[in-house]
């Protein structure tokens, strides 16, 4: 029987198995797998970017303090800027696939609307960067 999110380790197992279908994914892979050098770390981060996202109220071991959004402006000028409503819609897709996957409850509707509220205003504000 499937749980809620409730902690780091349940997010770490999330961003883990989301980032194998990221990695594998045609589309998404080569962004990934050639712009990430050390994807323990990365993963560590992400996981870190998520619990602080979905526990704000929660006193946490760790918190995440970055700028997602200058990281993607940077690897779409990398990649000519290609970076496209697809690419979201795909790794939106992976990250629903994998939450229902692993989990269910309210958490994971909270991570779903914040992976779809992140991606829209992420892909907004690159190509908004073009310019």
């Amino acid at each position: 029987m499937k749980h809620d999110i409730q902690n780091r380790e349940d997010i770490a197992l999330l961003v883990s198995e989301f980032y194998k279908k990221v990695r594998q994914d045609p589309v998404l892979g080569p962004f990934f797998n050639d712009s990430i050098k050390d994807w323990e770390q990365h993963l560590d981060h992400l996981t870190t970017f998520w619990e602080t996202s979905l526990f704000m109220t929660k006193k946490l071991k760790k918190k995440y303090y970055g700028n997602p959004l200058e990281v993607h402006v940077k690897v779409d000028k990398t990649y000519n800027h290609s970076i496209t409503e697809l690419h979201f819609g795909i790794w939106l897709n992976l990250w629903f696939q994998t939450l229902d996957e692993l989990f269910e409850g309210d958490i994971v509707e909270h991570a779903k609307r914040r992976a779809r509220k992140m991606g829209t205003f992420m892909y907004l504000k690159i190509f908004e960067a073009r310019n």
